[in-house]
């Protein structure tokens, strides 16, 4: 049985891979489907399940999401909040605690409790807007004159992100803490000064009042957010980092308070020598400021660890030139439609994707690729948004605009990579499940093993101790060891025209010990040129190439691209193709003028049953000893000449299979190309083991064969052939000049589309694995080593106890430094 559902409040894949996995969750639920585009939920269930089950499935699961029936329309009383700010309105957890589910508003995660960070994306947001100093009701999409007064109106200053508002609100708060901290710590120092000079002004008692009266701005207004997340992570039962602050710091501020009211209930071990019972407001007070202050660095260390995405964000110009009529017009780059033509004037940023139409330039491309030197750039060739125009200027025409433009697929993918979990993190994962209840047994450990052993005053000494290690221990080091490398690293990466799609392709790919490469565009630079049709036949090659030329114009394969541009360059009428079919790794063929013709190799003939003649084979066998990739032609079934096509090996090519060959990889390039071709190609870069005349079930069937022996595999390519082993593959790595087939195939995308970006990868993730495994060793060292000092193991041998005061200043700076550690990565040359 199948039903199909709405689904409301998904906003991204995240969302629906967690409404799926709710939904298949459920007793009597075969399986579910959801898909995001239609907002839609199929789900196959054993008997009929009423709808009230799924809807009390999504509602307790959080209620962002709702389920109805078709045809139902979704009413909301709640007003829908729109994003503010400068970013996309989507938040996440910088832990990833759920996966990759992200957030509509602001607050914090319901697992860990954390503050959400914002995703930064190309949005409407970021389009400026211009408003009238003298009527600021006035607010338009591009620069023009008020319509009231006449002025010309002014850029509107941009509002802040959601990540900088969160870290100014810590920062206010954070001094209102300290305004009133400091008070209370000196009132309490002073004790330890020989005849007190503040008693002479008031007693002790008195000035515990005072005290108490400080701590409650502290306590209620700037850290209360501690105790509230404390408070749902107990209600929910996710324990984490501020269940242990709230508790420990909690039961110091309620003991003191108590303390202060009923001083006669409590043994005389908790009370001085003129019998006031010892409070704890310094205590709790200094410990939540310490914890507001790591909060406070941990959001201004998260605003760097997204930069490499911000730094992409300021490539995007907030207006282009429109030509229209003959004369130009500025617009909003919102407004910019496919097909427009637009100017670029020198020194701008090019707006969107698409080619120019009229005039040349010089293109600096290496905020895209990496590539400091700019590219020539002439009619025909293509132009991407965010790139840099040079000294000239030109009219591009828009060929992909909003969401649909390299930069801003860079974006999304490296966002998307950012929040996925890398296979290292389950470790840590799995121990932070069980962290906090352990720490809590320790805690109570400790307290009752010093209230027994321990040295008078022995409660004191339990209490102290107990609170010290529930205020020590800090899983939030844990969690954030992997997420926050990765993040950096994937930004890094982008920046050098490496796309990662997830964080398991960066950590697979420091263990990849075999590459495959195809040959065609991934060695070569996949611009094919036709060097010379030949004719065996009484049939004129300009016929041929005729032939040959009108059979490839439904073609995408370079090599087709490169005949159909020479018979253009010959002057040659493309004419019409009937049942035009293009085998994969062998050829095409069709009928032209009502001869049947095909063009391909060897095998796509004797599919044929096409017999090849000694003339011919020895003069084909010729040009392949040369490097040069070579097709047959027939003509009704007659192989009656053939075509030579040279494509350049890429001046990177051999420097980087020699340097990946000295780093352990074994490099094997499978092609489609003959034997004869192959074997050139292969001595001459130094490639020991090549396949020749590979069919793209060949190439998978290769891979599978490596994987079965325990291989790591990473498989380089960029044609549609190349998909189904590009997805076979540990790692997928489509070169970016290639086609969006293999690029969405692949999990590691090069943009400029060189071997040397596979070799710039494996530094990277080196690098970032590298950094991740230092982030997690800081943070199991720190909680091995912490908890037990809290405790006190060293007091019996060095006298040593650490205060709560102390432990939470490690606490907080445990997570600043392992952000700080990755942070890095940013610097790292690759």
């Amino acid at each position: 049985m199948e039903h199909t559902y709405h689904i409301h409040g998904m906003t991204c894949n995240g969302c629906r891979n967690h409404v799926e996995e709710t939904l298949s969750k459920l007793e009597g639920v075969s399986k579910a489907t959801v898909n995001l585009e239609k907002a839609l939920a199929t789900i196959e269930m054993e008997s009929h399940i009423p709808i009230e089950k799924f809807q009390n499935a999504l509602k307790n699961d959080g209620g962002r999401y709702s389920i109805h029936n078709l045809g139902e329309h979704h009413h909301s009383n709640q007003k829908e909040e729109k994003p503010k700010g400068k970013g996309t309105g989507i938040f996440y957890c910088p832990m990833h605690c759920e996966g990759d589910k992200t957030y509509d508003k602001a607050a914090d995660c319901p697992v860990c409790g954390m503050d959400l960070v914002e995703e930064q994306n190309i949005t409407a947001t970021n389009v400026e807007q211009w408003t009238c100093p003298m009527h600021p009701e006035i607010v338009k999409d591009e620069p023009r004159s008020c319509p009231i007064c006449g002025m010309d109106l002014v850029p509107m200053e941009a509002d802040n992100s959601a990540e900088e508002k969160t870290y100014k609100k810590l920062l206010e708060k954070f001094w209102i803490a300290v305004v009133f901290t400091v008070p209370i710590f000196l009132i309490a120092m002073s004790e330890m000064l020989d005849n007190n000079p503040i008693y002479a002004v008031l007693e002790q008692k008195y000035w515990n009042w005072i005290q108490f009266a400080l701590s409650i701005p502290v306590v209620f207004y700037a850290t209360w957010m501690f105790f509230k997340r404390a408070w749902n992570s107990i209600k929910t039962m996710h324990l984490n980092m501020f269940t242990l602050i709230g508790i420990g710091s909690g039961i110091a501020w309620v003991f003191s308070v108590f303390a202060m009211l009923f001083p006669e209930v409590f043994p005389s071990d908790f009370k001085t020598a003129d019998g006031n019972v010892f409070v704890y407001f310094e205590a709790t007070t200094v410990i939540l400021t310490l914890v507001l202050l790591g909060q406070l660095l941990e959001a201004k260390a998260h605003s760097q660890t997204s930069g490499a995405i911000k730094e992409l964000l300021k490539l995007v110009p907030s207006t282009a030139t429109l030509v229209e009529d003959g004369e130009d017009k500025i617009i909003a780059i919102d407004k910019i439609k496919q097909g427009d033509l637009l100017r670029v004037k020198p020194g701008e940023k090019i707006p969107v994707d698409g080619s120019i139409v009229e005039g040349n330039s010089s293109i600096d491309e290496s905020m895209i690729t990496g590539e400091p030197i700019p590219i020539d750039k002439n009619v025909d060739d293509k132009v991407s948004s965010g790139t840099i125009n040079g000294t000239k200027s030109f009219v591009m025409k828009a060929e992909k605009v909003g969401s649909e433009t390299l930069l801003s697929k860079i974006i999304q993918m490296v966002n998307s990579a950012s929040r996925s979990k890398a296979p290292i993190q389950k470790l840590a994962d799995k121990i932070s499940k069980y962290f906090v209840p352990i720490v809590l047994i320790i805690s109570i450990i400790t307290f009752i093993v010093w209230a027994i052993f321990g040295p008078e005053p022995a409660y004191v000494f339990a209490f102290v101790n107990a609170i010290a290690v529930l205020i020590i221990a800090c899983p939030c080091a844990l969690g954030l060891a992997t997420p926050m490398s990765v993040m950096v690293g994937v930004g890094r990466g982008a920046q050098s025209g490496i796309l990662i799609k997830n964080a398991e392709a960066l950590e697979k790919m420091n263990k990849v010990d075999t590459l495959i490469v195809d040959k065609t565009g991934t060695i070569t630079e996949g611009k094919p040129s036709v060097e010379k049709v030949i004719s065996i036949h009484e049939i004129d090659k300009k016929v041929l190439l005729k032939y040959i030329a009108s059979l490839n114009q439904y073609s995408e394969h370079p090599l087709a691209e490169a005949i159909v541009n020479y018979g253009k360059s010959k002057a040659i009428s493309i004419t019409k193709v009937n049942d035009f079919e293009a085998i994969a790794g062998k050829g095409v063929i069709g009928t032209v003028e009502n001869n049947k013709i095909t063009l391909g190799n060897a095998k796509l003939l004797d599919q044929f049953s096409i017999t090849i003649s000694k003339d011919l084979n020895n003069k084909v066998v010729a040009e392949q000893e040369q490097g040069k990739t070579v097709s047959y032609i027939t003509v009704e079934n007659e192989a009656v000449g053939y075509v030579t096509i040279f494509d350049a090996i890429k001046k990177t090519s051999q420097k980087a299979i020699a340097e990946l060959q000295n780093n352990g990889v074994e490099v094997i390039m499978l092609t489609g190309d003959n034997k004869n071709t192959a074997k050139a190609v292969a001595e001459q870069l130094n490639i020991k083991n090549y396949k020749a005349e590979c069919l793209p079930e060949d190439k998978l069937n290769e891979i599978k064969a490596l994987q079965k022996e325990g291989k790591i595999v990473a498989m380089a390519g960029d044609g549609i052939n190349d998909a189904p082993a590009l997805a076979q593959s540990d790692v997928g790595i489509a070169m970016g000049t290639g086609t969006d087939v293999a690029i969405e195939s692949a999990t590691i995308t090069l943009v400029k589309g060189d071997l040397q970006g596979i070799v710039n990868a494996k530094k990277l993730s080196h690098k970032v694995v590298k950094n991740i495994q230092q982030n997690l060793f800081f943070a199991f060292i720190y909680n091995v080593f912490g908890v037990p000092i809290a405790a006190g193991v060293l007091y019996p041998i060095f006298g040593l106890l650490l205060s709560p005061m102390i432990a939470a200043l490690a606490m907080s700076f445990s997570s600043v430094s392992v952000i700080t550690n990755a942070l890095r990565l940013r610097k790292i040359k690759i």
